[in-house]
């Protein structure tokens, strides 16, 4: 179903608010469920089942009866590929049990077949024909072809997707970058790939594929000659387009017969092997993702400087130096240095009038100076570089000068480091108040910056001055006071503050940020301080990553939209005075992992007791911690578990990911017309009746034998 079907629909139904009826609409697309559901109404996202859950519903429906005494082998494989999915669980059963199982076949000789399975096996023909469906019906070729490339990538592999949008431009399957987040949306919406992480601007920052969906993407993909795996010392293809090398795989320059002339896209995980490496033989390459291969070395790097259409590389850890010979790369995109050990950036990189996004940690040679030639070519020929993030500097000659003529930028970071030879930052401080400039047209382009500083470079912020304009703002160092630039600052929604003691007066001081909507303090401690009525308005998501407990009060009407609360703190005790009621929006808790037992049942139950019952998470505290490395402006969040309602001591933590619609708790007991998608049913028989309807029989006969539908709470499958 799509959305404009819904709204003919829609109208058949009465319109008396008298009348109590509902209307249940089950789907897989998320834009759909959003639009079926009335303002009050309800969306529920059905979950997987739990690791116990997926055991009992497979071992059914492999195992016969007469061997529920036999000693069962390992099954940890295929519990794996079918990652809680009741249909794969089911179908999977029946396969192995047709071939035998548990005295025939084991599961890994299965799983490292499945592929052929799934394209020849009968038992299997359900499982290919929903997985082939929601392949089919992706609009255009375009989503299709972005699809097909996370076959590239190794099985539970965190994809970022920035990276991933930069490659699928690379390649050409987009012409433009809000093209490749349409594609990348549409298969979010459509819950073919599974977010990780999310960003404070609920954009996904990680994902990967589930199980089945994965095996089901190899197949097209191979099939099609659309991507090439090498693994195991088996080669697929002669002529590949696209090839990826995954861990273990095949390294003997004898054994591999390819042509590697036309490959369009390298990446390797692991060894690649001297035929892999040899890059005069590419001619076509586009992308090359070498960042984690291990047998890289500096040498190699002069024939990649010979791959003239290369648009994106990115290099690992065993690289050193960058040699002068990178600027033969004139379609070079995006280089990212980050896991590199280059210290020194050659000039030539920043003359690449291609370049759109730079990533790494680097500073010019004290050898490079500023010559009438260089600044020449940035008043002739425009930078057209966006991504600037990031380079190291004492003050001197250098990266502040080039700065000036780079006229694109729209994401800049700095460490700021003093040294014997630093005598003032005038140059780094103009070359920031240039890019934090708010001119007269109020731009509201998505502009980030990111300062880290060391003692005694702090003083800088107090010479950056109004007007000024960002998103996205991060400081990094010792802050005694909050700079006047960061109060007058037009349009910033996003903030991170990080130091070791952040004091009253600063913190006091955020409640004159009106336009503020993400808050993250990380610090070793508080001063103790009140989030007072009114302060704060637009404020959605606070985050706080202490090493002592001490939070501040917060009053009665402060933080009125506030949806998300993190407090990652280890020793955080009970409630620590918080009153989560007075937060009358929230939605969501997430909490260090290591937090004691009894401190998230205090939580869980004041959660419940709250009218919206927010979710309680468990989060990593060191990804919190270290989040300004990665890609996203200001805060991203890990994978998150979360406990079942029923017990907070209950064997299995559920994994959500629940980034598109935050799902209320319950339905309202309105008596008007309700539109309803997926509701979680409230008994055993509405559970059957539910599975049922919507083409699962044998899926609602598991669950009800299994009784596991425990306070309404349903594990579910969502392909």
């Amino acid at each position: 179903m799509q959305t404009d079907q819904w709204s003919t629909i829609e109208a058949a139904f009465p319109e008396d608010n008298v009348v109590s009826s509902r209307v249940m609409v089950t789907t897989t697309i998320q834009s759909v469920a959003n639009a079926c559901s009335s303002s009050n109404g309800y969306v529920h996202k059905m979950r997987r089942l739990g690791n116990k859950h997926s055991e009992q519903l497979f071992i059914k429906k492999a195992c016969p009866t007469k061997y529920s005494g036999y000693t069962r082998p390992e099954s940890k494989e295929v519990l794996k590929k079918c990652d809680g999915q009741p249909l794969a669980l089911v179908t999977m059963g029946q396969f192995l049990r047709k071939n035998g199982w548990p005295t025939g076949p084991n599961c890994e000789d299965v799983c490292r077949d499945l592929r052929r399975h799934l394209e020849q096996d009968d038992t299997l023909e359900r499982m290919r024909r929903v997985l082939m469906h929601s392949f089919s019906s992706l609009p255009g070729h375009g989503p299709k072809a972005c699809l097909l490339y996370f076959g590239m990538f190794p099985s539970d592999h965190p994809i970022k997707r920035k990276r991933l949008l930069r490659r699928w431009l690379a390649e050409g399957f987009v012409e433009a970058q809000p093209s490749s987040s349409e594609n990348f949306n549409t298969l979010i919406d459509r819950n073919i790939i599974e977010p990780i992480s999310i960003c404070n601007d609920d954009q996904v920052k990680t994902c990967k594929t589930y199980g089945m969906m994965r095996e089901f993407i190899l197949l097209m993909s191979t099939s099609q000659d659309f991507i090439t795996l090498l693994s195991g010392n088996k080669v697929e293809r002669k002529y590949v387009r696209r090839l990826s090398l995954h861990h273990h795989s095949a390294t003997s320059g004898s054994s591999l017969d390819m042509d590697l002339s036309l490959v369009r896209s390298l990446m390797v995980f692991g060894e690649a092997g001297k035929t892999i490496l040899s890059f005069p033989k590419y001619q076509l390459l586009r992308v090359l993702d070498l960042e984690q291969c291990t047998d890289l070395e500096d040498d190699h790097l002069k024939d990649i400087c010979n791959l003239f259409l290369l648009k994106y590389l990115s290099l690992g850890e065993t690289v050193t130096s960058l040699p002068k010979e990178i600027e033969k790369l004139k379609l070079l995109e995006t280089l990212d240095l980050r896991r590199t050990k280059v210290k020194i950036l050659p000039i030539e990189v920043l003359l690449l009038l291609c370049l759109l996004h730079l990533f790494g940690k680097f500073q010019l040679s004290d050898k490079v100076k500023i010559t009438s030639d260089i600044q020449k070519f940035f008043l002739t020929e425009q930078s057209n570089l966006e991504t600037f993030a990031g380079f190291v500097t004492d003050g001197c000659q250098g990266f502040p000068q080039i700065m000036n003529y780079m006229t694109n930028l729209r994401k800049l970071k700095i460490w700021l480091e003093r040294s014997e030879r630093s005598t003032n930052f005038t140059d780094v401080v103009n070359a920031v108040q240039k890019f934090i400039h708010d001119d007269k047209e109020e731009s509201n382009d998505p502009r980030s910056l990111s300062l880290h500083f060391d003692d005694g470079t702090e003083n800088i912020l107090n010479s950056l001055k109004a007007p000024c304009y960002l998103r996205s703002l991060k400081l990094k160092g010792t802050l005694l006071e909050l700079p006047q630039f960061v109060i007058s600052m037009r349009g910033l929604r996003e903030l991170c503050l990080s130091s070791t003691k952040l004091t009253a007066g600063l913190l006091a001081a955020l409640a004159n940020l009106k336009d503020l909507q993400h808050l993250k303090l990380i610090a070793d401690v508080l001063e103790d301080f009140i989030i007072e009525d009114q302060a704060l308005p637009g404020l959605l998501h606070l985050c706080f990553v202490l090493q002592r407990a001490t939070l501040p009060t917060i009053e009665e009407g402060a933080l009125p939209y506030l949806i998300s609360l993190k407090l990652i703190c280890k020793d955080l005790v009970g409630l620590a005075d918080i009153k989560i009621n007075r937060l009358t929006c929230l939605k969501e808790i997430s909490l260090d992992h290591r937090v004691a037992l009894e401190t998230r049942e205090t939580w869980e139950k004041a959660a419940k007791e709250h009218p919206n019952r927010p979710k309680v998470l468990l989060v990593n505290a060191a990804d919190e911690s270290e989040s300004e490395a990665a890609d996203c402006s200001v805060a991203s969040m890990p994978a998150v578990s979360e406990a079942k309602e029923t017990s907070p001591t209950s064997e299995v933590a559920v994994q959500e990911y629940d980034i598109q619609m935050k799902v209320n708790q319950g339905p309202p007991a309105a008596p008007e017309k309700q539109k309803n998608c997926a509701v979680q049913p409230s008994s055993k028989d509405e559970l059957n009746s539910t599975f049922s309807n919507i083409g699962f029989p044998e899926v609602a006969r598991g669950l009800t034998e299994l009784s596991i539908a425990q306070n309404g709470n349903v594990s579910s499958y969502t392909y």
